[in-house]
């Protein structure tokens, strides 16, 4: 039977850690992204998540920075924070806190306590313009 829509599908496959060491261009190293949507063909949000605030080292960041930049639609790059420590246990994303974003070339930080939900929200509402 097949899980909801957004659900892990092959649990243990995504315990499955990847060797991106044999991927070394010069200083050039593999990232991860944490999330995509693409919505409607009209806009991408992309996601990003630290445990406990951890840092996002420079290549990264300038990955992300620049994916977002260079995608020519609407596009949105959020960077959030959770403090689940049991690896076990699941991660729920929606509810995770927002510690900066990316939207129209510039980092930002919400106004507000906002969860990734919240912004995407935010972000989609003006895409679709209401």
């Amino acid at each position: 039977m097949l899980n909801e829509r957004g659900e892990i599908y092959h649990r243990a496959r995504a315990k499955q850690l990847r060797d991106y060491s044999g991927l070394r261009f010069g200083n050039i190293t593999p990232t991860d992204i944490d999330g995509l949507i693409e919505y409607h063909g009209k806009a991408f949000i992309i996601i990003e998540l630290k445990y406990n605030d951890a840092p996002i080292f420079f290549g990264q960041m300038l990955a992300l920075e620049r994916l977002t930049d260079d995608l020519g639609k609407p596009a949105i790059c959020i960077i959030a924070n959770h403090n689940i420590a049991n690896p076990e246990q699941d991660v729920d994303v929606a509810t995770c806190l927002v510690s900066q974003y990316r939207f129209k070339g510039v980092w930002r930080l919400p106004k507000k306590e906002r969860t990734v939900k919240e912004i995407i929200t935010l972000f989609l509402d003006l895409v679709d313009g209401n």
